[in-house]
């Protein structure tokens, strides 16, 4: 029999540990949402979809996902994330396993909104872990390592279905990807604590509904991962079928641009979560992180324009990539503002913010979808349309204090 660590104590490499099982944790959750992308022409064919049709399942997840990211934010500061985020694994694996059983649009379409549910908590409970286990100053890299991770997930998902498909075909992968993450719940819930002194001890307190909902600075913040989102969630549904319908890229080599812009992506993350800490400490912390998202959404709207000019496929998404790096130096600042401003209630607040967030993820893939149709496929009005929503999510940040906790202080 072979013996298990005993479970985390407060140290450095302590929580080198914890940030290792968030970093793992976030690249099989975008695994698991990305895989079907790549897949997405070949369960079209097989299973007789029309555009329409695949506009509604790649909006699915993002549906139920949005819809009970807020109870399970708040199930996550009511009994911690160790009992919390082992059900989010087992639920979203269970679902992305039974995504390869679909036999037609109806079961499709439950297995998305089923993976969608399952899969609700996963970061609130990783911000969770990380504001109970992180001192204040380490926690902008371990964002950064857990975005980059996850967009690193997302970008392997590609070349992953692809490797896999011309041997096994998709309804395999799906089941194969679905056992990952029963393999890291087991070892999650055997080893880690909710907090390093006090155990599985969890603060009793009323969740600020109130406070969050009144606050300008808790609004804009969800509202600017609204933007971030309606753009991001084209990398990981529409991609792959752009770069086949609209630039006549073969299938594996479109495995490979694919990954690109989640690949700068998550170079983005790691260097956004690198460069704030020294930032901050000479500029002071608000400015520093509001001058981040200023130049992240700016920058990326304007990488996105200049990209639906460009003719040349490869040119054309190296340009893709940097709107992606841009616009993910946002990402570390936004997860950091929302630890500091949830407090002990970080997991209702970052609930709240994916709420949204995973909103404007889910109604993207359907509105793509519905310009699609209505323009003769023209895709540039869906590039356009997501320019316009980072330029808001930008201009968000003038009303985001991102550094006064909201929170009253806990009690035990």
């Amino acid at each position: 029999m072979i013996a298990l660590p005993r479970p985390l104590q407060q140290s450095a490499g302590a929580r080198r540990k914890v940030i290792g099982f968030g970093m793992a944790l976030a690249f099989i959750s975008y695994l698991d949402r990305a895989c079907i992308s790549q897949a997405a022409p070949m369960i079209a064919r097989d299973l007789h979809f029309n555009t329409i049709q695949m506009g509604y399942i790649f909006s699915a997840f993002g549906l139920t996902y949005a819809a009970m990211e807020i109870p399970s934010g708040w199930l996550i500061d009511r009994f911690g994330p160790r009992l919390v985020l082992t059900r989010v694994v087992l639920c979203w694996s269970l679902f992305t396993a039974a995504t390869g059983l679909a036999w037609n649009f109806a079961s499709m379409l439950t297995a998305r909104l089923l993976f969608g549910a399952g899969e609700a908590g996963c970061f609130p409970g990783l911000a969770k872990t990380f504001s109970n286990w992180l001192p204040t100053e380490e926690r902008a890299r371990a964002e950064g390592w857990k975005a980059c991770s996850a967009r690193w997930g997302a970008g392997a998902a590609p070349l992953l279905v692809v490797a896999l498909y011309a041997s096994l075909g998709w309804r395999v992968t799906f089941v194969l990807f679905g056992a990952v993450g029963f393999v890291w719940a087991g070892f999650f819930y055997c080893l880690f604590r909710n907090r390093p002194s006090r155990g599985d001890a969890i603060a009793a307190r009323r969740p600020p509904w109130g406070i969050f909902l009144r606050s300008w600075s808790a609004r804009a913040l969800c509202i600017q991962w609204f933007c971030h989102f309606y753009g991001f969630y084209f990398y990981v549904t529409w991609l792959p079928t752009y770069l086949l319908q609209a630039r006549g890229v073969a299938l594996k080599h479109s495995a490979v641009l694919s990954g690109l812009p989640l690949l700068s992506a998550g170079c983005g993350c790691l260097f956004a979560g690198y460069l704030l800490p020294p930032t901050a400490r000479r500029w002071g912390v608000a400015r520093a992180r509001k001058a981040f998202a200023y130049a992240a959404y700016g920058g990326a709207a304007l990488f996105l324009l200049l990209f639906t000019s460009i003719h040349d496929p490869n040119l054309a998404m190296m340009v893709m990539s940097l709107s992606s790096f841009v616009v993910e130096l946002s990402a570390p600042v936004t997860w950091t503002t929302a630890m500091d401003l949830g407090g002990e209630s970080v997991g209702l607040l970052t609930g709240m913010m994916n709420t949204l967030g995973h909103l404007g993820g889910s109604i993207a893939p359907t509105i793509i979808g519905w310009l699609l149709a209505a323009s003769g496929n023209n895709w540039n009005i869906a590039f356009y349309a997501s320019a316009a929503l980072y330029a808001v999510g930008g201009l968000c940040w003038v009303a985001i204090d991102p550094v006064t906790r909201l929170d009253g202080p806990a009690t035990v």
